[in-house]
């Protein structure tokens, strides 16, 4: 999530030396821009995936801490929740095998941590949120130890004034508040990183803008938040909403979330970075020695530092990368939209399907972004959020479609196109797109799966709400293991 900050209090003077240093970073991250040199030759990508703890009676396992020094694996970071862990799968190309190395890393890397997790008497579960969450988990005290998060806490909070408010009307209503931000750790993604050029940053970032709503029906594996049926994906609004720093005058001014997709469709990398300077004031106010503009004289490369961990407090559903690796720069889309799980190999299409598309559409010879309002792309990815494969949602040509319509007869061909130019493997290619389509034919992905679970559970069986959560969490858990994808799940 970050690196890690040690002071918690900030002063005046802090914040105005973080603010100098900040505009300072950006002014030399624009002269890098025109005449620098980024290491962007081959397209590498990257997995991030957040993991769940939970315990024999499938509640949440308050255990990273004594995991992760049993695993001493650098690979494997905290998350913000104690029953949360970060999986960094290594970087590397997808031309070839390269989907095949990135299951067989993810699921060894995996395996040792379920190993160890089961020493501790707990177990991992890849989900959107767990469903077996309840407001006595999800708070202040059960956040780790990393100062970080301690510090966005207390600055969050700080900058709202009042506690924070939850209201997500879905299937059914959940309203409460919270005085921290712990609700945050329940949201569980898996993350995708493209490295890309400058000259074709704005390319990449607006095509995944484009099909974020796509990729979230699609996707969708977060149903449940506190024993209520919200959305298909209740992580999109319960992240908007957990970090939220505005009070309600703020809202009402048009004053920018933290949490944000955008509002326009970009022509350089440099107009997110301006924007998050522009219009969101600092939360972690942290400076340090370097002069950017003396190490970029020096013919050096500048940390930037600042400027990136800004950035790091600024959650776009879509994030700009500036990254240093092995002594040369280079810039990356994070895609942040979709859930964890349910399995590795639905994740691997997940990621096939949006490295393909975004590929094919950055390239076309009529952007669609010429075609598509940005605020249209914006309705889609509520929408989606919403309903799921269900949603329908407006695309170029084609009008009002239900997105299990839509990606298989348009998309998946251009995604299939997109993976043919990143030089995948062709059996991969199809084994991965297959599973996506699938889905769309079905009309199962994991929210559908754990939704159907427990309406089951509920009238064939007659288990309560928070009774019939758990054992569809136990079955899930069992079926997530096979790594069979969720398509072929039965409902039983």
């Amino acid at each position: 999530m970050g690196k890690d900050v040690s002071p918690v209090f900030f002063s005046r003077e802090d914040r105005v030396r973080y603010r100098q240093k900040v505009r300072r970073c950006l002014d030399v991250f624009a002269l890098m821009l025109d005449d620098f040199e980024f290491d962007a030759e081959r397209p590498t990508t990257g997995l991030e995936i957040e993991l769940n703890l939970v315990d024999k009676d499938a509640e949440p396992a308050m255990r990273n801490a004594e995991i992760l020094a049993s695993l001493a694996d650098p690979t494997f970071q905290t998350e913000l929740g104690l029953f949360n862990l970060e999986l960094n799968a290594r970087p590397r190309l997808i031309e070839g095998d390269g989907f095949a190395d990135y299951q067989h890393d993810i699921q060894a890397s995996l395996g040792r941590a379920e190993d160890r997790a089961n020493k501790a008497d707990a177990t991992i579960v890849l989900i959107g949120i767990l469903p077996t969450l309840t407001p006595r988990h999800l708070v202040l005290a059960n956040l780790s130890s990393n100062e970080r998060y301690w510090a966005l806490n207390e600055q969050i909070v700080a900058a709202r004034g009042e506690d924070i408010g939850l209201d997500i009307r879905g299937v059914e209503r959940l309203q409460t508040f919270t005085d921290s931000i712990a609700p945050e750790s329940a949201c569980t993604s898996v993350q995708f990183h493209l490295q890309v050029s400058p000259d074709t940053f704005a390319d990449y970032w607006n095509a995944a803008q484009s099909i974020a709503g796509i990729q979230v029906g699609i996707g969708a594996n977060s149903p449940y938040l506190y024993g209520k049926q919200l959305w298909a994906e209740t992580r999109i609004a319960l992240f908007e909403q957990a970090t939220d720093t505005r009070p309600d005058e703020l809202k009402s001014q048009g004053v920018r979330p933290r949490v944000w997709f955008g509002e326009r469709w970009i022509t350089s990398i440099f107009d997110l970075f301006e924007e998050n300077v522009r219009y969101f004031p600092p939360l972690l106010p942290i400076t340090d020695d370097e002069d950017p503009v003396e190490v970029l004289h020096s013919g050096g490369v500048p940390h930037l530092g600042e400027l990136r961990l800004h950035n790091g407090t600024i959650y776009r559903w879509n994030r700009p990368v500036y990254d240093i690796h092995n002594g040369r720069p280079h810039l990356r889309v994070e895609n942040r939209v979709l859930p964890a799980g349910p399995t590795v190999i639905d994740m691997l299409a997940n990621a096939a399907f949006y490295f393909g598309l975004v590929r094919d559409l950055a390239e076309a010879d009529r952007p669609i972004w010429s075609q598509l309002p940005f605020t249209k792309a914006e309705e889609n990815f509520h929408a989606a959020a919403r309903r799921g494969l269900d949603a329908r949602v407006y695309w170029p040509r084609h009008g009002e479609v239900r997105i299990a319509d839509l990606v298989p007869e348009v998309l998946l061909p251009r995604a299939a196109a997109g993976l043919d130019r990143f030089g995948v493997a062709p059996h991969f290619r199809d084994r991965l797109l297959g599973i996506i389509a699938e889905r769309c034919r079905t009309g199962q992905n994991g929210a559908a799966w754990q939704t159907a679970m427990v309406r089951a559970a509920e009238r064939k069986r007659g288990l309560d709400r928070t009774t019939a959560l758990h054992h569809m969490l136990d079955r899930y858990a069992e079926l997530q293991r096979t790594n069979d994808p969720v398509h072929t799940w039965p409902i039983d």
